[in-house]
């Protein structure tokens, strides 16, 4: 029986975590990894029944999504592609027979290495992989189907895969329109759609508010749309649509769920990063943090650390920096790797690659270090059964 309430549950480059409150949101203890070590790109759980889903893999196991129905304790795999480990079974029996490998062929062959993101959009659990492609389950993960809808978009022949490679990494719906779907993919950009992933249009476009006709970066905005290589991307509460990223050359909003974009990167101490964090309830206030460029290190800005905040839309930033390294900090933060609890205060949470997770349940004012010495971090989420 699964008697956490409040789990912070973390991906990692050698299997999951979780993080378990032991009073409130404090009081942190740390079990794992689970799903056998594997890397694990990102892991999410269902409040209402507690199910937890895990999704990763890479070249040796192929891409595969784990479950856990009580808490951790247990897991089991659906395994969605091929990896060495297969060809290696295939041509020595008694490898095969150590790892208990079986022979039937698995969904999808070798047209994939790796879940990168997973969304639970009413009794559907995507899934999306490197390189980029949807899947969808309504059996609670255990059989997939792709979404064709977007592998047949007319751009698809174009997409130029980011430094990580061709990764479909986030996906977000609208919690009162479940048809309503976004997606963000390295580096071809944000696509919509509104009839539950049968058709989808691509999202890219510069507000009129503003045009630029070029960028001296690569990944900045060009020919009148934002720069494609979108880092990690959210939903604002509420109606409208509202949009927030952040990509390769900015932090961007779209009023209007990403038909346009303005850039409110003006007063943050860069135009590079990877996560964004909306709050619960208020659709003018949100979190990122920035790193120092994508050639210089990729760490914050010197090498003290920061969690800047908006309060209005991002018109104007503010450093919070209670409790976080001011010297000598050089960890990254990964496009995944930032949560959030619906509380109040609500709580902001993130992860590093150096293994350390850090939390604030005061809207980021003061921050503690709550988990150290963990593989390197690839995602954060927060399951909050309270």
């Amino acid at each position: 029986m699964d008697t956490g309430l409040f789990r912070i549950l973390i991906g990692t480059t050698k299997g999951a975590f979780l993080l378990t409150a032991l009073e409130g949101r404090g009081g942190w203890k740390v079990s794992g990894p689970f799903c056998d070590g594997w890397p694990i790109n990102h892991i999410i759980g269902d409040p209402e029944t507690g199910t937890i889903w895990a999704g990763g893999g890479g070249d040796w196991h192929g891409a595969g999504v784990w479950r856990s129905d009580d808490g951790g304790q247990s897991w089991t795999v659906t395994r969605l592609s091929r990896g060495q480990l297969d060809r290696w079974a295939e041509s020595d029996a008694d490898f095969a027979a150590m790892i208990g490998w079986s022979p039937e062929p698995l969904p999808f062959g070798e047209t994939m290495t790796q879940i990168w993101s997973l969304g639970l959009v009413g009794g559907t659990l995507y899934a999306g992989t490197k390189p980029a492609h949807l899947l969808a389950s309504t059996d609670g993960g255990q059989s997939f189907a792709l979404v064709e809808g977007l592998d047949n978009h007319p751009s698809a022949g174009s997409w130029s895969p980011g430094a990580a490679g061709l990764v479909l990494h986030t996906i977000l719906s609208d919690p009162e329109a479940p048809e309503k779907l976004w997606i963000g993919i390295s580096a071809a950009g944000v696509f919509a759609s509104e009839d539950g992933g049968t058709t989808w249009e691509r999202r890219n476009r510069l507000s009129n508010l503003g045009g630029c006709a070029g960028h001296d970066h690569p990944a900045g905005p060009q020919g009148g749309e934002i720069g494609h290589c979108v880092h990690n991307m959210m939903r604002a509460p509420g109606t409208g649509d509202v949009l927030y990223q952040q990509n390769h050359h900015g932090v961007w909003r779209s009023p209007d769920g990403g038909r346009s974009w303005d850039d409110i990167t003006a007063g943050l101490p860069s135009t590079f990063g990877f996560p964004i964090r909306v709050h619960p309830r208020d659709p003018n206030r949100l979190w990122t943090l920035p790193l120092n460029g994508d050639r210089d290190g990729r760490f914050p800005p010197g090498a003290a650390a920061a969690v800047w905040q908006s309060d209005d839309a991002g018109a104007s930033w503010r450093a919070q920096r209670a409790g976080l390294p001011q010297q000598g900090c050089f960890f990254t933060v990964l496009r995944q790797a930032m949560a959030g609890d619906a509380r109040d205060p609500a709580g902001v949470y993130f992860g590093t690659n150096s293994g350390s997770v850090f939390a604030s349940i005061d809207e980021g004012e003061s921050w503690e270090e709550i988990a150290r010495h963990l593989p390197t971090i690839l995602s954060v989420e927060v399951l909050d059964r309270g």
